[in-house]
């Protein structure tokens, strides 16, 4: 799950920092993404805006609809701040006692969980249209 690091000599305290069981992939391009989220001024345990690097309304919105589907998220909503930046800022508030760095990487997971459905049933009915076409000639 990412967290704040707490060593703030050694790392910036708003850069989310790898921790056991999550990993980070490469980009395609040799460098690992361990900076593309960043928790913004301001965060709570129960209210943080996030700025996503190298991401768009694309992500945005389908997150937003994911996390605002948990039950725990009183807010969440998602902001490109200058079309010509590639930054999308996303702000979680949740009820009181429930950790929104929690709800961030729940509604993460959930996002990917529905993504491998929607391959899955996408790839199921590609091979019963493919094989139906070669019935047919």
């Amino acid at each position: 799950m990412p967290t704040q690091t707490q060593d703030t000599e050694m790392h910036d305290p708003t850069v989310l920092q790898a921790t056991d069981g999550m990993d980070f992939e490469d980009d395609g391009d040799g460098v690992l993404d361990r900076d593309r989220i960043r928790v913004l001024p301001g965060a709570t345990d129960t209210a943080a805006s996030f700025q996503f690097e190298k991401e768009d309304h694309t992500l945005g919105n389908a997150l937003r609809y994911i996390i605002m589907k948990n039950p725990d998220v009183e807010f969440c909503g998602y902001s490109i701040p200058h079309p010509s930046e590639e930054k999308m800022n996303l702000r979680i508030q949740t009820y009181d006692g429930v950790n929104v760095y929690t709800v961030l990487e729940k509604g993460l997971d959930d996002l990917m969980d529905m993504c491998d459905i929607i391959i899955d049933k996408f790839t199921v009915a590609r091979d019963e249209f493919d094989e139906k076409l070669k019935q047919a000639s």
